[in-house]
């Protein structure tokens, strides 16, 4: 009789082991402890109902079945280690490959970034891009400058002081907008204007300075009262004083990056030599010199010397 009494005992505790290796298998983190109160009151009731429990005793388990429950709990401690050590690990390897603050979280820094932008809406400098020559482009044409517009945002967003940006003469059935939804992942959220009025038409005139390389001006600092305007045009045939004629037809002001002022040609194999950059390389030299006050490094941010130009001091 005592010898079967045994061997059910044990039948159950293995059971018991079967079932806490299943539960810990199947069961996450946040459920692993009400698993285990389950498993303490199955024991419980089944010692209840096959034997009777010791007076002054709540509950009742066998030396086997304790081992093993210790056991179960190592192992629940162990993968609570691993996962934490895991996220750690994870959390030193963002740090070191972004730089970026370990207290700082992610949700933190687009607060941040959202707060700025918007803060720049009211009191920072003003930049429209003017797409309203974007009906005579190409697909390909298009691309590239749907490509442009995300850099330019791009930098703009990680600018200690940025721009605010319209997107003026921009409609939402032409086919840029389309290639901008395409190619830009999240552009509909983008903070910024876009209007399908005329720049010249947005703003007061005597506040515009278009941004052309054939201007005489060079452009000496940015005032916030300005509104600078950059010509949203890829032209592969490259045709000559578009922009600027554009200004004059509305008898708006220009100037041009000082490059002549701080930049000297140097000799490269073919030739060449051009001040002609995308929108996003003039804004990264904008932006550089609103923030440091020196053209010079302004300028070796954006006019790369396959350009044809480079800074009069490495040249000296």
């Amino acid at each position: 009789m005592d010898w079967k009494l045994e061997g059910s005992a044990q039948k159950t505790d293995s059971h018991l082991l079967q079932e806490q290796e299943v539960i810990l298998e199947d069961t996450g983190e946040d459920s692993i402890s009400e698993s285990f109160q389950l498993l303490q009151i199955d024991v419980e009731c089944e010692h209840r109902e096959g034997e009777t429990l010791p007076t002054g005793s709540a509950t009742w388990c066998s030396k086997n079945v304790q081992r093993k429950q210790r056991h179960w709990e190592k192992i629940v401690a162990a993968k609570k280690s691993k996962r934490k050590q895991e996220k750690e690990r994870r959390k030193a390897n963002r740090v070191e490959n972004s730089g970026i603050c370990p207290q700082h979280s992610k949700r933190f820094l687009r607060s941040l970034t959202k707060e700025r932008l918007l803060e720049a809406k009211h009191s920072g400098p003003r930049l429209c891009i003017d797409l309203s020559m974007a009906n005579h482009m190409s697909k390909k044409e298009l691309s590239r400058l749907a490509g442009q517009i995300r850099r330019l945002y791009g930098s703009n967003k990680k600018a200690d002081r940025p721009f605010w940006i319209y997107l003026t003469g921009f409609t939402t059935d032409s086919p840029l907008y389309e290639e901008c939804l395409r190619m830009n992942d999240g552009f509909s959220s983008y903070l910024l204007d876009i209007t399908e009025e005329d720049c010249f038409s947005l703003f007061p005139l005597e506040t515009l300075v278009y941004l052309t390389p054939d201007s005489e001006h060079a452009l000496e600092d940015i005032d916030l009262n300005k509104v600078y305007i950059l010509g949203g045009l890829v032209d592969e045939s490259i045709q000559k004083k578009v922009t600027f004629q554009k200004a004059q037809e509305h008898s708006v002001k220009t100037a041009r990056l000082p490059i002549q002022e701080y930049m000297v040609r140097c000799q490269n194999g073919k030739n060449y030599h051009s001040e002609i950059l995308a929108i996003n390389q003039v804004f990264d030299i904008l932006s550089t010199y609103f923030e440091t006050q020196n053209w010079p490094e302004a300028l070796k941010k954006g006019v790369s010397s396959r350009k044809g130009y480079v800074l009069q001091d490495s040249v000296e």
